[in-house]
């Protein structure tokens, strides 16, 4: 028993060696109110917790595909004016469908680790023209109004609730967000909100 309870000791030790760090509901909780995410007001912090805890499973990106976040709908995007970047959307095309909830972020963004690995670093709600007209308001989600993009003929919001953003937690950029582990071919350039 003892020596199972130090080969367990060991492989934890190990594993906190490697650097990679999975973030529980914990340190994400600790995360948000040092980002101030209080000011947003308590009910903008009580859905960025319910946002935080739907999409802690998916640190592991088979873990998204798997739950239905597999289509691949952009490169890794990234700002060709200095903004920053936002990574590779994968979406779950059965959550388009005109209402943004706040528990199913139709995107989840990922940023290309070093290792190879994707990290889960923010998500993004969209709503198409189709359901929602460029002319009418924009649509709004934890108090914050969608922005157009009409690139991609949709209104957005990015919540960055698994990386933290200097620009804000509801910016369309993170300068904290890189593409350099991205293969080439898979970076866009690209600007908009």
């Amino acid at each position: 028993m003892r020596r199972t309870v130090q080969l367990l000791a060991g492989i934890a030790i190990l594993g906190g060696c490697r650097g990679e760090q999975v973030p529980t509901e914990a340190s994400a909780r600790a995360q948000l109110q040092a980002e101030g995410s209080q000011s947003f007001g308590p009910s903008v912090a009580k859905d960025l917790a319910t946002l935080r805890q739907v999409t802690a499973p998916f640190q592991r990106f088979d873990s998204a595909a798997h739950a239905g976040w597999s289509a691949a709908i952009t490169g890794c995007m990234t700002d060709p004016n200095g903004a920053g970047g936002m990574g590779f959307h994968y979406g779950n095309l059965g959550l388009i469908d005109g209402v943004a909830r706040v528990n199913e972020p139709e995107l989840l963004l990922y940023e290309p680790e070093q290792n190879g690995r994707l990290r889960l670093v923010a998500v993004e709600y969209i709503i198409p023209y189709d359901f929602h007209s460029r002319d009418a308001a924009p649509p709004e989600l934890f108090g914050q109004k969608f922005l157009q993009n009409d690139f991609f003929k949709l209104w957005g919001l990015h919540a960055w609730v698994w990386k933290e953003n200097p620009s804000g937690m509801f910016a369309s950029w993170n300068p904290n967000v890189t593409c350099a582990n991205a293969n080439a071919s898979a970076i866009m350039s690209m600007s908009h909100g």
